[in-house]
């Protein structure tokens, strides 16, 4: 015969502790997503000050870029694509979104604001890139849907190759010449070989990895200031002179997406924690990888939005993530 359970000695301090565990990721997520931006701007105001010092790391971006997406590959496991299966609506819906309302966002606003070809080319590049790796942070923040959050980033990094340079082809080749084949090659070096090798290593040794997976975060945005600074150095003259509206632009781009993102979630699925996640799929891009798209087959000025980019929505999704926040209290309450 066994005993009651007593509640005060077993379910309470479960609660407890699976509390404070919460609160502890909460809290390191938002250390995450505040002290990210700062990093960033930091490094885009040393590449402001010292640009002739900087420049010359831009050699090395594509190596910064092939860190990141591999510390993005260490992230996944083989069940995270269980959900397209599964759940194959939200996920085909939102990957979608992601690469028909991004592109023509960017190319209205181009259009709208009638932006200097090369800049131009490097809107509808941001535009056409895959889902920013931050995205699986802010959609833990905002009590989004964090397994399908990664399920849309793992497959639009790996559509990434195709999507992207015809995508970009298509939109930008009336302002600058794309070599779409080129920058397929570039994407699936820079993307797809790290990605899918990150993936191996934690398939093979997947204990090891759960070791320093909390270290790859801040791998990743070094990676990111790295580009920023090496983008920014490269073009700081010209962002003197059209930094004001390629930031109009950027948060334009950003908060349409995810205002379309989450409306697109609520007519298809009408689950609100899916919403609230294809809407920050939608609005963040890898912009990192944008840039560096830009600058090496663009020019360096044509790099600015996606450096400008890669601050802005680690901003906005953190304010985006606090506002869905609120609007859960009120709804308690």
């Amino acid at each position: 015969m066994t005993s009651p359970v007593d509640p005060s000695s077993s379910t309470k301090p479960d609660l407890r502790s699976a509390a404070v565990s919460r609160s502890g990721e909460d809290r390191s997520a938002y250390v995450a997503v505040t002290v990210f931006p700062l990093l960033i701007l930091a490094a885009f105001g040393a590449a402001m000050l010292a640009p002739e010092a900087l420049s010359p790391l831009a050699v090395g971006t594509n190596y910064a870029l092939g860190i990141i997406m591999f510390g993005m590959g260490l992230t996944l496991t083989v069940p995270d694509f269980a959900l397209v299966v599964r759940r194959p609506l939200p996920v085909l819906v939102g990957v979608a979104a992601q690469f028909v309302v991004m592109p023509v966002i960017a190319w209205t606003l181009t259009r709208i604001f009638q932006l200097d070809p090369v800049l131009a080319a490097g809107v509808i590049l941001v535009g056409c890139a895959p889902g920013g790796t931050s995205s699986n942070v802010i959609s833990y923040l905002s009590r989004g849907d964090v397994a399908l959050s990664v399920t849309m980033t793992s497959i639009s990094t790996l559509l990434a190759p195709l999507m992207t340079p015809l995508l970009t082809q298509w939109l930008a080749g009336q302002y600058m010449p794309v070599d779409a084949g080129a920058m397929a090659l570039s994407i699936v070096r820079i993307v797809l070989v790290p990605v899918i090798g990150g993936l191996v290593i934690r398939t093979l040794l997947g204990r090891f990895v759960e070791r320093v997976l909390p270290v790859m975060p801040w791998i990743s945005v070094l990676g990111i200031c790295y580009v920023v600074i090496a983008v920014v150095s490269g073009s700081a003259d010209r962002i003197a002179t059209a930094g004001a509206i390629v930031l109009a632009v950027v948060a334009l781009h950003n908060c349409l997406g995810y205002l379309l993102g989450y409306l697109i979630g609520r007519v298809t699925s009408h689950d609100e924690r899916a919403s609230r996640t294809t809407a920050i799929e939608v609005g963040m891009q890898n912009s990192g990888l944008a840039a560096g798209l830009a600058a090496q087959y663009f020019t360096a000025e044509a790099a600015l939005p996606g450096a400008v980019f890669s601050i802005w929505h680690n901003l906005s999704g953190a304010v985006v993530a606090a506002l869905f926040r609120r609007r859960d209290v009120r709804a308690v309450n």
